[in-house]
């Protein structure tokens, strides 16, 4: 199962760069460098593509955060550190081979 959601959030991934990619680039360093004409016109619904993109970045966020919950239940409750503890906790001192 694991596995499996894992594929799917990798294709996701790959999707979403994709999309990203394909987009028109607005530029104008964050409308710094545009009249207010142009920046007001340039308000349109989104496309195809602003939708597709959001889509894929929710499924990624899901996808992302199932991993994350399954990874959780896999793993143990003890630590390494209280394992080597135990394992130094005797009453002599070991003489170095």
């Amino acid at each position: 199962m694991e596995n499996v959601i894992l594929i799917f959030n990798i294709v996701i991934a790959v999707m979403l760069v994709i999309a990203i990619l394909l987009q028109k680039s607005e530029g104008g360093a964050l409308g710094l460098g545009a009249s207010q004409d142009s920046y007001i016109s340039s308000r349109s619904a989104g496309n195809f593509l602003t939708k597709a993109t959001a889509l894929l970045a929710t499924l990624f966020i899901v996808t992302s955060i199932l991993l994350t919950i399954l990874s959780k239940q896999e793993m143990p409750t003890s630590s390494v550190l209280e394992e080597v503890e135990e394992k130094q906790d005797s009453s002599e001192p070991q003489i170095p081979e």
